[in-house]
């Protein structure tokens, strides 16, 4: 998913097939202002929204106060037909599919973050690892790609892109931790 690995085996399945439920409700709250402050607020916001043990809501309230109205989150992965290909959503399909991490239990943390910055946008590849547990093994790596806009007030996301390392596209050596 997003920062989810878990959602690689949703990916290409038609959301009218897969997801036939109601939606997650999704409260409209304001944004924590350390949320949306800074950059490093930003990018701590984002994986502690969908990091969490079994049976822990996750806040998808908080987690909608980091995007603009539009927002796409884009996974890139492998299609049942083997081609790479991209999955797209927005934060309500995001949301209906990442919220069965509350039944295993998901943690993800940033290992590497390589930031620019131009005036008001800049952009971040953010390099990840998952876990069940908080401090179980790593059972996923990948790398976020974070555009986001200072609006003179605050941080907004305007996009997501993200996907999980494999042997055929590993992360590439400057995107991890030295």
């Amino acid at each position: 998913m997003r920062r989810v690995w878990m959602f690689a085996a949703l990916a290409f399945v038609p959301v009218s097939v897969a997801f036939a439920q109601e939606h997650v409700p999704v409260a409209t709250v304001a944004a924590r202002p350390d949320d949306v402050a800074t950059l490093d607020g930003m990018i701590k916001a984002y994986y502690d929204v969908v990091s969490g043990p079994k049976g822990q809501p996750r806040d998808w309230a908080r987690d909608r106060t980091l995007y603009i109205k539009d927002l796409r989150f884009v996974q890139v992965g492998v299609g049942q037909d083997g081609k790479i290909a991209p999955n797209i959503s927005d934060h309500q399909t995001y949301v209906d599919r990442a919220d069965g991490l509350t039944k295993t239990g998901f943690f993800e943390k940033e290992i590497h973050r390589v930031t620019e910055r131009f005036g008001p946008i800049a952009h971040v590849w953010s390099t990840y690892e998952s876990r069940r547990a908080g401090d179980g093994p790593v059972i996923a790596r990948g790398i976020n790609s974070i555009e986001l806009f200072w609006d003179g007030q605050r941080w907004w996301i305007a996009n997501a892109i993200w996907t999980d390392e494999t042997s055929e596209m590993p992360i590439p050596r400057e995107y991890l931790p030295r």
